[in-house]
Order: C-alpha cells, then structure tokens, then sequence
C-alpha cells in the first residue's frame, strides 16, 4: 500500500517519512502466502465506527540507545511481530463474490505503515504527557490516520524535546479486525521483540470458527451500519480538551464502603457488587452527567434517562470457549440506565449508589451470555430515547496493562486514548501507581465542570465516611460532592 500524504499540521511538527513494513518470516519459516481471515458477526459491529488511536509517551533515559537507534529497533520487532498477526497487515474488504460479508486478506507485499516524525517546537513531552486538560489539536498529529483502501495498522514514532529525548508511539487500528484485548496482546508482543525478551507471548489464534456464527446478527449489523452513527458525536476532536483524571486504590474503597452504607440504611441485602472498575465507571458516569447539566440549555436536560454502554469480554462465556488469545472481537456490550435526577442527586451518597447499583446490575445481565443475549441488547438500545441524548460509552480496560508495554526503554510515562475526543467515550486503564484512571476528550467548558465535579468527588470520599447533603446547584457544578 502506498504511503498516506502528510497532512497539513502545525509549524514545526515535520514528518520525516512513512516506511511500509512487512512481516518478516523467521530463519527456515516459509514466507506467508495469500490468506483471508473472514469477520465474524461480533467484528461486523465495528465497521462503521471510527479507528481507536492510542499514543504511548516515553522518556529515553541517559542509558538507553539514541533515538535513531531506538526507531530502527522499533521497526524491525514490529516486522517480527506481524509475522504472527499478519491480519493486521492485510486490508479490510468486502469477500469476493458477497455483497454483504467481509474479510481481512493478507497477500505477499501487504504491509504496515510506519510513520516518522519529529516536533520540536519546544513543547516537549512532559508538557504532552501531562494530566491536566490539554488541547486536542497537540496531541492528534501524534497518531496516524490510517491509508486508504482498507488498512487496519498504522503506527507512528515522534522524537520530541527535550533533546530528541522523548518519543510519542501512536498506534491506530480499526476496531473491526479486532478488539482492545487482542490489539494490546499485539502490542504486548511488538514491545516483547523489541526489547530482547528471550520469550514472547503466546501467539495469537486466528482461526475464527472459535465463534458460533449469528447469520441473522452479522445482516442486520451491515443493515444498520447508517443508523448506527445516530449516537455518535460529531467529529470535532481538535476543539476539544484531553485529560486523565486518577482514582487511587484509597478512593475505590471509599466508593465501596460508601454504597455498602446506603444499601444497609436502605435494608439492600446483599449490596449491589461493587467492584474496582464499577466504582470507576461509578465515579465517571456521575461527574459526566454533573457536568452536563451545566449547559446553557440544561434546562431540558435535567429529566428523562442516562444512559452508560461499556464492554465485557465473552471469550470464557461463549460455548465453546473462545480462546484467551484469540485474534478478533469478542466483546458485547452491557448496558447501564437510570433517571439523571438520581444519578446527580443532591445527596453525594444517594447519587453514586444509584450510579453504583445500575453499572453493578449492567455486570450481571451483560456477563451472561445465554441464547437472550442479542435480543436484550437490542431490547436496550430501542429503549434509548433521542431526547435522553447520547449515552456514555467506555473505551480501554484496566487488564489491558498499557503501562507495561515495554520496549525496552521503560515503561510509559503516560498512554492517552485519542479517539475518545472524537468518539465522546472515556478511557479507562489501570492506574500508574495503582488504583486506575480515567481519559476524557470535552469541550473546555464541559471540561472545566467535569474537572471541579471530579475534585469535588475526591475530596468528598478522602473525608470520613458519613453522609453527606448538599444543595445542588446547578448552574455551578463545581460545587456538587460528586
């Protein structure tokens, strides 16, 4: 595939060039030849969604090799690495003879573009891996678009300041050829080859006759590929902020005890399941709401339902059991509702128990993957009402360890989900000193809120647990507790 045209960025941000990278076959290993990996049912979902754009920022350490040396050891693992995820580097297409059914093909030739750039405005990469709101439009030109005619890969290294010292890895791949824990099982892998690692992971499985086939799901995922868009938000990413907000492993156990104390004053036996990650999406969910109501037309927006969508992994529920390694989509959605007026409840408690109890009640009836599955899903999205406006997605999860991607000059100082600037998710992933965190791409004065209402949260559950009331007051979102 031909390289993709730089694009039009900012003064000093240069690409240097765009290599093809092809997967190279071990010493006495035939050369891969043509192979097609048909899309499943559960990739057909994602075809019309926008790619997921990771960047990963490191520090080159005074120890560690030069730059250039770390880009062509960057390039020659990834060629080893697609050896064995060679569907990554072939292209997406409709299967020959179809009309409505797709594949990825790979054929000798195919390859990965891997983009080479430099930015050396002064902004270095303490200032881009930073926490605080950051603009969209710095952080963007650090990952790839993908080239036409239906690539899934692209990669992209940046040398940043200080003292070409600095390196962003941007990563985008389509979300059809394969979900978040395949894509970082890949990543896993390239940074395994990379840094020397005398054993790799466990290669991937391809074959995709793992997954029983829904003939009736995959014609109406391709039917709906139009209508899909109608709770997406627009694809305004550069006018938007980017931050990453942080719940240690302390504040989870708040939220815990917290809802556990709401459920004994309300005589709720046994509390609803408050995991980790519930707290987390807990936590989020209410701030995103909070935030919202501080629009200037909010008035409308303070009634009727949220709504809150984040994925769970089926491949130990489906029968047979899909492999832990297997290389595709194997994720469904569960979905999580309730009244906004209880989500940003005046009362802190009573809000995140509400938030607590509807994600936790999404975990049970996601995770069982019986025959009713899809028709509950379905059942779910129809009941989503236009006025209720777009539901909250999730992208990312914290067993995807991000922040063990080594290449073999440390870890990250920091992983940022771009996408979810245009997608309006929020990232998740587990946190660099434990605990997790949490991406969010808003416009600045959402941003703004959402950041006094997350504060606000923290200090609330860092106090002692009592309850807590205060007036909401909505045109200052700031205040509210959570």
């Amino acid at each position: 595939m031909a390289a993709p045209p730089p694009r039009a960025r900012g003064g000093s941000f240069r690409v240097l060039c765009t290599a093809r990278v092809a997967p190279s076959s071990p010493d006495g290993v035939p050369m891969l030849g043509k192979r097609a990996v048909p899309l499943t049912f559960l990739d057909a979902i994602w075809l019309p969604t926008p790619p997921v754009d990771r960047v990963f920022f490191y520090r080159l350490g005074a120890d560690d090799d030069g730059v250039d040396a770390v880009l062509s050891r960057l390039a020659d693992s990834l060629s080893r690495a697609l050896h064995v995820f060679y569907p990554l580097a072939g292209r997406l297409r409709l299967t020959p003879g179809k009309t409505n059914r797709y594949e990825l093909f790979y054929q000798p030739g195919d390859a990965v573009a891997f983009t080479f750039a430099e930015h050396d405005d002064g902004v270095g990469v303490d200032e881009l891996a930073a926490d605080d709101p950051r603009e969209v439009a710095k952080i963007a030109p650090l990952v790839p678009e993908l080239p036409d005619g239906g690539a899934v890969l692209a990669v992209q290294a940046t040398v940043l300041p200080p003292a070409r010292r600095g390196l962003a890895l941007g990563v985008t791949v389509h979300h059809a050829a394969c979900d978040g824990a395949s894509s970082t099982h890949f990543l896993h892998t390239w940074a395994a080859a990379c840094a020397g690692a005398a054993v790799l992971p466990k290669p991937p499985v391809i074959d995709r006759t793992f997954i029983r086939e829904r003939e009736d799901l995959y014609d109406y995922m391709v039917s709906r590929t139009e209508e899909s868009d109608k709770f997406r938000s627009p694809d305004v990413a550069d006018s938007k902020l980017l931050a990453t907000f942080t719940l240690s492993g302390g504040i989870l156990q708040s939220i815990k005890d917290r809802v556990a104390g709401v459920a004994a004053r309300r005589g709720k036996s046994p509390p609803p399941r408050c995991t980790s990650v519930v707290a987390t999406f807990a936590v989020v969910w209410q701030c995103h709401i909070r935030a919202a109501l501080g629009d200037v037309e909010a008035d409308n927006k303070h009634h009727g339902r949220a709504h809150f969508i984040f994925p769970t992994d089926h491949r130990a529920r489906m029968e047979p059991r899909v492999p832990d390694k297997y290389l595709g989509n194997c994720v469904g959605p569960c979905f999580a509702s309730a009244p906004k007026e209880e989500i940003a409840a005046a009362d802190a408690e009573d809000g995140l128990y509400t938030t607590c109890a509807a994600i936790a009640a999404a975990v049970d009836e996601g995770t069982r993957y019986d025959p009713d599955y899809w028709k509950r899903c379905m059942e779910h999205v129809g009941g989503m009402s236009a006025s209720d406006g777009p539901p909250l997605a999730v992208a990312g999860s914290p067993r995807f360890r991000v922040y063990d991607v080594d290449f073999g000059f440390g870890r990250p100082a920091k992983v940022d989900v771009v996408s979810v600037a245009k997608t309006g998710a929020s990232s998740v992933a587990e946190g660099r000193r434990g605990g997790s965190e949490v991406g969010v791409g808003l416009p600045p004065e959402r941003m703004e809120r959402f950041r006094r209402c997350f504060a606000d949260a923290v200090a609330w559950l860092s106090s002692p647990s009592r309850p807590v009331t205060r007036d909401m007051d909505r045109s200052a979102p700031g205040h509210s507790p959570a």
